[in-house]
C-alpha cells in the first residue's frame, strides 16, 4: 500500500514509523510511503496521511507521455472486472512535472480508450495537480465504478496506484466544531493532529486487551475522544474541574453520535475515567499503559511578544513539563511509551524550544528519534503562528 503524505510529511512519517515499524516503511519523495505489510491499519483512525491506496503498478519512466500508454493498458484491464454502469476516473499527481492543463489531456486520453472498450465515463477534471479529499469523496472516486489514480514519482520510475480511502474531512469537522463544549484558551487542538500524538504514543499496541490512553491534561478531551474512536480504554485529568466537566460532556456526545463510526453507547455505560488534578503532584488511580497529551502551552500569542514576555513563557512551561515527568516517573512503568504535544515558539526567524527537553535522561527518560523523520521536524506550525506544537516521543526508563 502507499500513503499520500499530509501537509508536513515528517510528522506523517512518524506516525506510520510507529504504526508499522520502519523497516515496512520507505518514503517516496517528501509526499508519500510505501508500506510492505500483510495487515493494514484502519485508515480512519491516521491523521498525518491524506489519501491510502493499492499500489498497481511501477513504470520505468516519469515522462506522462510514456506513462499515458502504460496506463491505458492498466486501467482497460481493471474495468474488466467492474460490473456495468458509468465509470467515474479521477487523476493525481505527486511529484511528477505536470502542470493541470497536462493532466486533463492524459485523462482525456484515458477517456477516450475507456470508450473505445465500450463503457460510458465520466472524467473528474483537475483545477489542481492532485484531488483533494473533498473531490474524491464528493464524486465517489472509491467506490465500486470510480478511481482515483495516483501517479507517483519514485526516483527515475512512476508508481501507479488505485485510492482505496481518503481522508472524511465532514467527520473531522464535525468531532471539532461540533462538540457541545469548546474553549479556545486551552488550545484547539485538531481532531488529525490527535489521531497522530495517540498512534505515536502507542505504537505497536493494538486497542484491544484493555489497553489504555492516559491524558493527564486532558482539556476539553480531544485526544481521549479520538483514542476512543480507535477502540482505546481511556482516561484522563485536568487542573480545572470546568475541564473535565467539558471532557464528560464531549466523550458522552461522542458516544451517541451515530456518525461516529463505532457503536453508540448509552450515556450510563461509560467506559472511561476522569479526575480533576494537577498533573505535578497528582497521584492518579491508573495512569494507564499509553500516555498521549498536549501539555501546557502557555500563553497564546496572536503577535510576536517582547523577549521579557516570551523567557517568562519559557520558564513557566519548562517548570510545569519538568514536575510533570517527575510526578509521573514512578506512576508508570519501565518501558512505558509517551507522545506528548510540548511548545516551541517561532520567533525572528529561530526556533526556541523548552530547555527541558536537555534535560530527559536526568529525569528518568529516553527520547525516541525515528529512522524516517528527524525530531526538528516533529513541530507541527502553521504558517504565521507563534507556537507551535513540538511532538515529544519518550520512553520511561
Amino acid at each position: 500500500m502507499i500513503y499520500i503524505l499530509g501537509r508536513q510529511p515528517a510528522i506523517g512519517l512518524a506516525e506510520l514509523e510507529s504504526l508499522y515499524d520502519a523497516s515496512s516503511l520507505r518514503p517516496v519523495g517528501d509526499y508519500a510511503a510505501v508500506v510492505e505489510r500483510d495487515t493494514e491499519v484502519n485508515f480512519g483512525r491516521i491523521g498525518g496521511a491524506i489519501k491510502v491506496g493499492k499500489v498497481l503498478a511501477t513504470i520505468d519512466s516519469t515522462d506522462l507521455n510514456v506513462i499515458k500508454k502504460q496506463l491505458e493498458s492498466i486501467i482497460t484491464t481493471h474495468l474488466t472486472s467492474l460490473p456495468e454502469g458509468k465509470f467515474k476516473l479521477g487523476i493525481s499527481c505527486y511529484g511528477l512535472n505536470a502542470s493541470p492543463a497536462r493532466i486533463n489531456a492524459l485523462g482525456l486520453g484515458l477517456k477516450k480508450a475507456i470508450k473505445a472498450s465500450g463503457r460510458s465515463v465520466r472524467l473528474i477534471p483537475n483545477p489542481e495537480t492532485a484531488l483533494n479529499s473533498a473531490q474524491v469523496l464528493n464524486n465517489k472516486l472509491t467506490s465500486e465504478l470510480g478511481c482515483e489514480l495516483l501517479l507517483i514519482r519514485d526516483g527515475v520510475n512512476t508508481i501507479v496506484a488505485q485510492t482505496t480511502a481518503v481522508q472524511d474531512i465532514d467527520a473531522y469537522t464535525l468531532r471539532d466544531r461540533g462538540r457541545p463544549k469548546r474553549d479556545a484558551r486551552v488550545g484547539m487542538l485538531p481532531p488529525k493532529l490527535a489521531q497522530t500524538i495517540v498512534n505515536i504514543a502507542a505504537a505497536n499496541t493494538p486497542p484491544d486487551y484493555g489497553a489504555e490512553v492516559f491524558d493527564p491534561f486532558c482539556g476539553t478531551g480531544v485526544i481521549l475522544q479520538e483514542a476512543a474512536l480507535m477502540g482505546y480504554d481511556i482516561t484522563g485529568s485536568d487542573l480545572e474541574q470546568r475541564m473535565v466537566d467539558y471532557t464528560d460532556a464531549n466523550l458522552l456526545w461522542l458516544l451517541t453520535l451515530k456518525e461516529n463510526r463505532v457503536t453508540p453507547l448509552s450515556p450510563d455505560k461509560r467506559y472511561y475515567r476522569l479526575e480533576v488534578g494537577d498533573a505535578t503532584t497528582h497521584k492518579w488511580a491508573n495512569p494507564g499503559g499509553i500516555v498521549a497529551s498536549e501539555v501546557y502551552l502557555g500563553r497564546p500569542f496572536t503577535s510576536v511578544p517582547d523577549n521579557e514576555i516570551l523567557q517568562k513563557t519559557i520558564n513557566d512551561c519548562d517548570t510545569i513539563l519538568k514536575k510533570f515527568l517527575a510526578n509521573l516517573h514512578d506512576q508508570i512503568q519501565p518501558g512505558t511509551r509517551l507522545c506528548l504535544a510540548v511548545p516551541s515558539w517561532f520567533v525572528a526567524n529561530k526556533i526556541n524550544h523548552l530547555r527541558t527537553l536537555d534535560q530527559l535522561p536526568h529525569l528518568g527518560y529516553n527520547r525516541i528519534s525515528f529512522v524516517h523523520s528527524n525530531d526538528k521536524d516533529l513541530v507541527y506550525h502553521r504558517e504565521g503562528q507563534i507556537v507551535g506544537r513540538e511532538l515529544l516521543v519518550l520512553t520511561r526508563k
